[in-house]
């Protein structure tokens, strides 16, 4: 077993739920330092993320707990068993899943280590957006069945001077609108729960979300998954795109109907890249595996390899908690609303 324990047992108790074979991608050596400093760790002991069972054995004696995809929802009996515990720090996407009323009525102190994850969504989707301006997919794939220019796909173009469309001021979506202050590009935002003032001081345009279709030649997306946005992308809103468009999902694949999206893409008016799908992974009979202007990535766009990011900042978020510091990003009930 991996040891990377504090021999003062004063120090507060943090336990690591997120199996012991995502240690390397998810830890780097200063969130071990840094922890170690602080806490005493305890050590879900199995490769695998904690299951029920294993929380219920894992946290009787836990101040704190880390955790990620794959964990078991911190439920009453959970909260039952743990009668210390007094914070969470997530390291993933959303933790509404992990959360139950529970969490709440203790007051445990909640926070997501999403930010971390944003960067690297938002890095993959700016990758994606100038790859698909330049038709580097279906160019290479020309060039390497024996041609050169003398394709529909050419010419290649460029970001600068387009408008770009952000749906959803997430913290991807934001991250995105900034790594796009370095082009010469017109953002417009759609998001409901983004005031003008906000807006301006983003650097956006303010729009409702069928004008951003209507004038957006990229169209980025970055809402979460709920009810109300369930199929947002629908056949009609399909329609309003321009032609030779570019669309980009990395957020959740409900977000489109994606029979819509097929219809659509099988007049060739658009191109899209998709890391997201609903269901997922698409049926091998899916024409998105077959069309020649849509790529599905396996939903690559956050870190994969390298999560570190991730784990040195809900280390400092429970280092913070423990010094009695403000949290750099905390979760509270109000925001499920708008969280998927």
């Amino acid at each position: 077993m991996i040891k990377h324990q504090s021999s003062i047992s004063s120090h507060p108790v943090v336990a690591i739920a997120i199996g012991q074979d995502n240690y390397d991608r998810m830890f780097t050596p200063k969130a071990w330092a840094n922890l170690n400093a602080f806490a005493e760790v305890v050590h879900h002991p199995d490769p695998n993320p904690a299951a029920k069972p294993d929380l219920l054995a894992l946290l009787p004696a836990a101040d704190a707990i880390i955790t990620s995809w794959d964990v078991a929802a911190l439920d009453a009996d959970v909260l039952a068993a743990a009668p210390n515990l007094r914070a969470m720090a997530h390291m993933g996407g959303s933790v509404k899943r992990f959360v139950s009323e529970a969490v709440w009525e203790r007051g445990v102190s909640v926070t997501s280590a999403g930010l971390a994850l944003a960067i690297d969504v938002a890095e993959t989707t700016l990758g994606l957006m100038i790859v698909g301006m330049k038709r580097v997919w279906p160019l290479g794939q020309h060039v390497r069945e024996g041609g050169w220019r003398e394709t529909s796909w050419w010419p290649a173009r460029e970001l600068f001077a387009k408008e770009v469309g952000i749906i959803g001021a997430s913290n991807v979506g934001r991250h995105v609108i900034t790594l796009l202050q370095n082009f010469s590009v017109h953002i417009l935002l759609y998001d409901p729960f983004v005031s003008a003032e906000d807006a301006d001081r983003l650097g956006v345009e303010k729009v409702e979300l069928d004008d951003l279709l209507q004038r957006a030649d990229v169209i980025s997306l970055h809402a979460p998954s709920k009810p109300d946005t369930f199929h947002l992308l629908n056949a009609e809103r399909l329609a309003l795109m321009k032609d030779d468009a570019l669309l980009i999902n990395t957020a959740r694949g409900t977000l489109i109907d994606e029979q819509a999206l097929i219809r659509e893409l099988e007049t060739g008016r658009f191109f899209a890249f998709l890391d997201v799908t609903d269901p997922e992974p698409p049926s091998a009979e899916s024409p998105l595996r077959s069309l020649p202007n849509v790529v599905v990535i396996p939903h690559i766009a956050g870190c994969i390899e390298n999560c570190g990011r991730m784990g040195e900042l809900a280390v400092e978020e429970l280092r913070r908690f423990f010094a009695g510091e403000p949290p750099i990003y905390p979760v509270r009930p109000d925001m499920f609303a708008r969280i998927g």
